[in-house]
């Protein structure tokens, strides 16, 4: 379980102490120096990090040809990089991970709020799918506009449990690449559009489709 101080200190204030915790319990990532790359519906198999230079050094090798999270928030590494020279040892730092990490998926879950309405359990679930496959109702999630003061909710299973749920430290790790992006599309973690689903939330907030 992720330690409460470490939380106020690092994450995003903006989401609670127990969102925070179940979000990271999600991820399931083994430490700070995990890396998980794939390709389409397929994972490719890594040598573990054993350092942090070693991290950096494959998640550069990487960037730009795959899919690649990193840390215990699997922060997609290539969002907004250009030049994978400018992967440094922020991203598997605990406290500048978390801080990236609840910030990105406090965006997300605040997009899912908007478009689901209050409902905790489903969107909260909806917004997990979300920043791990990087993709919601065909657009690219990550630059999709923040809607800003939206109140989320905790999810019902944050809130029945002291913490993260040691339940999840046996399940397999969930693959970052599984999801519905249209065929032509591409890496939505070195995109470079900014997308508003704003506009198009209020028209399909009754029947949201696919989902």
């Amino acid at each position: 379980m992720i330690d409460a101080e470490l939380i106020q200190m690092c994450a995003d204030p903006r989401l609670k102490v127990e969102i925070v915790q179940q979000f990271v319990a999600e991820m399931n990532a083994a430490d700070h120096l995990t890396v998980h790359v794939s390709q389409g519906n397929r994972t490719i198999l890594i040598p573990k990090p054993e350092t942090v230079e070693q991290a950096i050094a494959t998640t550069r090798e990487w960037v730009g040809q795959a899919t690649v999270r990193v840390g215990i928030t699997q922060y997609p590494a290539g969002l907004g990089i250009t030049d994978p020279s400018a992967i440094s040892y922020d991203l598997f730092d605990n406290c500048e991970n978390l801080r990236m990490g609840t910030e990105l998926f406090g965006k997300v879950l605040r997009v899912m709020t908007e478009w689901y309405g209050a409902a905790a359990e489903p969107t909260f679930d909806e917004a997990i799918h979300a920043y791990q496959t990087g993709w919601f109702e065909g657009e690219r999630i990550f630059y999709a506009e923040d809607p800003g003061d939206v109140k989320v909710a905790t999810p019902d299973r944050a809130t029945a449990q002291t913490g993260a749920s040691s339940a999840h430290e046996t399940d397999v790790a969930p693959d970052p690449s599984i999801s519905d992006p249209p065929p032509s599309s591409q890496e939505p973690n070195s995109a470079t559009m900014r997308i508003d689903l704003s506009g198009v939330s209020a028209h399909n907030r009754e029947e949201p489709s696919g989902q």
